[in-house]
């Protein structure tokens, strides 16, 4: 078999001369992409706010995460002493979402502009209610027998611990008082309320008869140990509302807002979505919101009936 073969000095020159004319040749090499600028805030109401920032920033770092085609590399938790702040945060951008049960988050909607599309399952519940209560013994069975008595209640902010069972009694026709102390006079055509701080204290004041009856959510109601409950009887059960639903930044763009959405309604489907959720406040899911429902409608109205009275 023939072969054509070139002097070696003839090849070590091509060599060489190919070597020059690659040197000349800038190498290209694949540029790494800048790294994400942008950062997603999640807020909180909070008095407690360490405890609240870590709870909920495993959270954010799980969206900011998914939201790299928006430039969002990071995630943020600001939390706010009130309601009023975290309306300004959200009108003004600086808060991107806000998760909260129906009372803080009408408030919050109502001055912020913005508006629920997802709700979250807290503690793994959809949606919950108040159950007022007072002891088995003390001969109380309806709201009628609460008049000239007082009420506890958790906190002024409150879903289930103020605005469900407060909006309940006036909804029925009674009228209501706030009181500085418990041991302050009911007029005997009102029903008195004051705040207990927590759940704890409100199922103590009731049974050491501070207070003739409490009202907590009915699910904590039912972890009361059962000796404990048997002492206790329900006067009343409010009307459901969701358990807690997400607002959104109302300027956010839609694109971004329809991301988030996806993101966080996928969680439950993978083991460190799971993972995530259980560390955030033992969150099951979250779920969209029909377009044609309003989550905060009952809460409206109970407000309104109580800013009526």
């Amino acid at each position: 078999m023939l072969r054509q073969m070139f002097p070696r000095t003839a090849l070590v020159s091509a060599i060489l001369a190919i070597s020059a004319a690659c040197a000349d040749e800038p190498i290209s090499t694949p540029l790494a992409s800048p790294p994400p600028t942008n950062s997603i805030v999640i807020g909180d109401i909070s008095d407690e706010p360490i405890e609240a920032i870590s709870q909920t920033q495993p959270f954010a770092d799980y969206v900011a995460a998914k939201l790299e085609a928006f430039d969002i590399g990071t995630g943020e938790v600001k939390i706010a002493p009130d309601m009023a702040t975290m309306a300004e945060w959200l009108e003004a951008g600086d808060v991107d979402i806000y998760i909260d049960s129906p009372y803080p988050a009408l408030i919050v909607s109502q001055r912020s502009g913005a508006r629920p599309t997802l709700r979250r399952w807290k503690d793994g519940i959809a949606q919950y209610n108040t159950v007022i209560f007072a002891r088995a013994d003390s001969g109380l069975n309806s709201l009628e027998d609460l008049k000239g008595r007082a009420v506890g209640f958790d906190e002024e902010f409150s879903t289930s611990g103020y605005l469900l069972p407060l909006g309940y009694i006036v909804k029925s026709g009674f009228k209501a008082v706030e009181l500085k102390d418990a041991a302050a006079p009911v007029p005997a055509d009102r029903i008195g309320y004051i705040f207990t701080g927590e759940d704890d204290n409100t199922i103590q004041w009731t049974i050491s008869q501070k207070v003739a009856a409490g009202a907590i959510d009915a699910p904590s109601f039912e972890e009361i140990p059962e000796s404990t409950r048997a002492q206790l009887t329900v006067i009343a059960q409010t009307e459901t509302v969701p358990r807690h639903v997400v607002l959104f930044e109302p300027n956010m763009e839609p694109q971004l807002q329809a991301a988030i959405s996806g993101a966080l309604v996928s969680m439950e489907e993978t083991p460190q979505g799971k993972s995530i959720l259980r560390l955030f406040g033992d969150t099951s899911e979250f779920d969209r919101i029909p377009s044609q429902h309003d989550p905060l409608q009952s809460a409206r109205e109970l407000y309104e009936k109580i800013q009526s009275q």
